[in-house]
């Protein structure tokens, strides 16, 4: 067994072959820093060919799953021009496309503040039990900008019908919501009915050989179509143009001066 990489974003804790990952930003409700996408992208290659790892659990700290983007990257990110928010959007998407494939079961504990890359992450895992009072969303063409790197793992989740309504109006939707529409798989109603259910999950993953499930992983995401690396970066061009245009600045200056964009009515 490799050693575990040390986090400041993320805490870790193994038991009995399951990795459990907790998003570790509860000041910003998880919010997916560069830092945060960097440690979970070194972690996830630090597991790969460990085989005694079955199964990671990823969930957030203080409440929260995780609440999108960091919005002080994208200011930092502003000062590099467009290439510097290309860059940005790109390394979650690939962030999204390994925990996709990752070899292990993955599961994701989603409670409070699902939203954006959140959202993403929870849709590229292979069990996603959810709160239900977790709040569900895709801000992000309400800032003026686009899902470019989530739209794609979105789409294979629940279609392109739900897809379009969901993203083309930024609404926000409860666990209850997100079971309906194929989003997650379970939802409780407290905390110790969801951690009941986590280790009912578990058990039946851990009955399950690793070899098996990896190929068994491997050939349903090969069944399904894949979103690809050329649409990926073609998508993070469109981020950066998007959110260095008129409607990504004024978007972005309106959340952070907590008022509505001029679009809105």
């Amino acid at each position: 067994m490799n050693r575990l990489p040390v986090c400041q974003t993320l805490l870790l804790e193994l038991h009995n072959g399951v990795l459990h990952v907790t998003l570790n930003r509860p000041e910003s409700r998880n919010a997916m820093s560069l830092q945060m996408v960097a440690e979970l992208r070194g972690l996830l290659a630090s597991v790969r060919e460990d085989q005694a790892i079955r199964a990671l659990v990823i969930g957030g700290a203080g409440g929260h799953f995780c609440a999108g983007g960091d919005i002080k990257d994208m200011a930092n990110a502003r000062t590099q021009g467009p290439e510097g928010f290309r860059e940005l959007n790109r390394a979650f998407g690939a962030l999204l496309q390994e925990v996709q494939h990752a070899p292990q079961v993955v599961i994701t504990v989603l409670q409070g503040a699902v939203l954006g890359g959140g959202l993403g992450l929870a849709c590229v895992s292979d069990v996603a039990l959810a709160d239900h009072q977790a709040q569900f969303g895709l801000p992000e063409t309400s800032l003026g900008v686009l899902p470019a790197q989530i739209a794609p793992f979105v789409v294979q989740r629940i279609g392109l019908t739900q897809a379009r309504r969901l993203a083309l109006t930024a609404a926000r939707f409860d666990g209850t919501q997100a079971r309906q529409i194929g989003l997650v798989h379970f939802v409780e109603h407290d905390a110790q009915a969801l951690a009941e259910r986590l280790d009912e999950v578990l058990a039946h993953v851990l009955r399950c050989a690793p070899g098996a499930n990896a190929l068994t992983k491997r050939l349903l995401l090969a069944s399904a179509g894949q979103p690809t690396d050329a649409l990926l970066d073609e998508a993070a061009q469109w981020f950066s143009d998007a959110v260095t245009g008129p409607e990504g600045v004024e978007g972005t200056m309106a959340f952070v001066q907590k008022r509505k964009p001029g679009w809105a009515l």
